[in-house]
């Protein structure tokens, strides 16, 4: 295994499982690291500063919400939850406490290579700072000179609305929560205001899709969040 290719913590009690991810994720030439408890994960997170982490939610000593919670003190790592709690509230706590990513057991090996990508590549774009233009299908967004085009047509947005978008693009292509959305754009003390974001989600859908009854980038995440679509992998 080349030491230069990506090296994925996943952290998973199951061992027939835990073998099968990791022979799929080294045949797809990612170097694994695999403990089977929150604990050891943690101190491997530490010591062996992995590009992803893969975390089941149910262990044996520490629950996965709180292996986020430790790890987001003082790390940045992308982590991806792959857990058979379906729950609403489950999802969105694990993403409130900073996951970026959630899957559902049984889920498509496709899906989650297309997710480690996604996220591998959005980690690689952090180091030279900001990205300035994003673009999906027709939808442009040039974030430091706040303008955004639907084709060639350029879109009048409100401040709280390109904020709002801005968002969206940070984290294009992954859920971002009710609660996280609230805080970013309109402060810590709207958190509980849900009805803001869906006025204003609503008056984005109305100005950057063509059916805004069916949105093609603007997506819902039914009782989560919203996400934006970032375009074929």
């Amino acid at each position: 295994m080349n030491p230069t290719n990506p090296l994925l913590l996943l952290i998973e009690d199951d061992p027939q499982f835990q073998m099968l991810l990791s022979t799929t994720l080294e045949s797809q030439d990612y170097q694994v690291l695999s403990h089977a408890t929150g604990l050891e994960g943690l101190i491997a997170a530490r010591n062996r500063q992995p590009n992803l982490l893969i975390l089941d939610l149910g262990l044996p000593d520490i629950d996965g919400q709180e292996v986020i919670r430790q790890l987001r003190k003082w790390s940045e790592v992308p982590i991806i939850v792959l857990s058979a709690r379906n729950q609403e509230s489950e999802i969105t706590q694990a993403l409130d406490n900073g996951a970026d990513d959630y899957l559902t057991k049984p889920f498509s090996t496709a899906v989650l290579m297309s997710r480690i990508k996604a996220l591998l590549r959005r980690v690689a774009r952090l180091p030279s700072g900001a990205l300035e233009v994003f673009q999906a299908g027709e939808l442009k967004i040039e974030l430091t000179r706040r303008r955004v085009f639907v084709g060639e047509q350029e879109v009048s947005l409100t401040p709280i609305e390109f904020n709002l978008l801005c968002v969206l693009v940070r984290h294009a292509g992954f859920v971002v929560t009710h609660r996280q959305l609230l805080e970013k754009v309109w402060g810590p003390s709207y958190i509980e205001h849900s009805h803001y974001l869906r006025i204003y989600m609503g008056q984005l859908r109305h100005k950057l899709e063509v059916n805004p009854a069916r949105p093609r980038y603007l997506l819902t995440e039914a009782g989560v969040g919203y996400r934006l679509y970032e375009g074929e992998n």
